[in-house]
């Protein structure tokens, strides 16, 4: 494989690395924000805010974590025959589904980037009491829309590696 390409997984693995181990603690933030949601609805003054930005924070870690997640391997995959296969078969059938993930991650950077401009564009802000701006939560799902992307290309990119006999 070129230089070019190895430097580019590893580039991409050491920033999704990264963004995952950091939207990890967003799961600390979740809790504090249910905590304080159940605190004052029982002391009688519940707050507007606590569901959605709990929705939120939710949307954040699992969109900022996916891509770490692709990278440790920890996503759910149906090895009822792949298990079975070679590591050059493994990657042969890896290769043709991120292709697939490829195609389906670009229609939907495509889709939040349109959405977060026209947030932008617009003020947009979500029709509940507390009303706050939704481009900031559409800004993290086109970063993580992105991200995942990047890592699908680096397994697309080591997948070719270990059909060529090569590792990265």
């Amino acid at each position: 494989m070129p230089r070019v390409a190895k430097g580019f997984v590893r580039l991409v693995d050491r920033l999704n690395y990264g963004v995952g181990r950091m939207a990890m603690y967003l799961l600390f933030v979740l809790m504090g924000i249910l905590m304080w949601s159940t605190i004052s609805k029982a002391s009688g003054a519940p707050s507007l805010w606590t569901l959605e930005m709990a929705q939120f924070v939710m949307v954040a870690y699992f969109v900022l974590g996916g891509p770490y997640a692709m990278q440790m391997g920890s996503h759910v995959r149906m090895d009822l025959f792949y298990a079975q296969q070679s590591p050059v078969r493994q990657a042969w059938w890896d290769a043709i589904t991120v292709l697939a993930l490829i195609f389906y991650l670009g229609v939907m950077l495509w889709g939040a980037v349109d959405s977060t401009l026209y947030s932008l564009q617009y003020n947009e802000r979500s029709p509940t009491a507390w009303r706050p701006y939704l481009w900031p939560i559409k800004m993290i799902l086109c970063t993580g829309f992105f991200l995942m992307l990047l890592q699908a290309l680096a397994a697309l990119i080591r997948d070719v590696a270990t059909i060529r006999g090569e590792t990265i």
